[in-house]
């Protein structure tokens, strides 16, 4: 059984290798993200009291993530394992899952911390562009249109998001950095955390976290 955390900085690529790493280990996955939008939609009481925060912009309070977390880990099955995905995000919640998992006698195998430089990050993310008609997405230096402005697929009228204005990726940015830290550090001092170089190629990437995977 593999169980496995997942960090990365926004647009550092975590999505596509909790992909692949899901697939090929037949992991559960564990998404704090889908678990708000599931409670909030059956209207549970904890998806109530989440919603709350979720409406106004707000980060949900660690003790309501953390019984949501609990309430799942408790009832879901995942014979192979589980990768958890935006979940613990500080040290506090780190902890609190530590109590959890004692408690179901089971406990993490790794931490997979995918690394990418802000500067990169924000080429990254500030270069991207979305159809405004069938959401097709590009990227201004990496993945352009044949015709700037005018998506390929549909002819739509392509977009900067909001989340992906400069000002809104440095900011994420930053709150991530604060954010994170005392958690990466949390997890080195347990031997658990490996960190990989997000500025390689996504294919490349995946092979050295199977390699370190299969060698641990």
């Amino acid at each position: 059984m593999l169980n496995l955390l997942i960090l990365g900085k926004p647009g550092a690529g975590k999505g596509t290798q909790a992909a692949k790493l899901l697939k090929h280990y037949h992991l559960t996955h564990i998404s704090t993200g889908d678990i708000y939008r599931e409670e909030i939609a059956n209207k549970t009481p904890i998806g109530i009291m989440a919603s709350q925060y979720v409406q106004k912009g707000f980060l949900v309070p660690d003790d309501i993530t953390n019984d949501i977390v609990e309430k799942v880990l408790h009832e879901k099955e995942y014979p192979h394992g589980f990768m958890l995905d935006g979940y613990p995000r500080t040290r506090s919640q780190a902890e609190a899952l530590d109590h959890v998992l004692a408690g179901l006698k089971i406990s993490l195998t790794a931490v997979i911390n995918i690394d990418v430089s802000d500067d990169v990050l924000l080429r990254r993310m500030a270069g991207r562009r979305v159809c405004s008609n069938c959401q097709e997405t590009y990227h201004i230096d990496y993945h352009p249109p044949m015709t700037p402005g005018i998506c390929d697929v549909c002819g739509g009228k392509l977009i900067q998001r909001e989340d992906d204005l400069e000002s809104s990726v440095l900011n994420r940015l930053s709150i991530y950095n604060e954010k994170t830290k005392p958690l990466l550090d949390y997890y080195e001092e347990k031997g658990l955390l490996m960190t990989f170089d997000g500025e390689l190629s996504a294919g490349t990437l995946y092979k050295h976290i199977i390699q370190h995977l299969e060698g641990k």
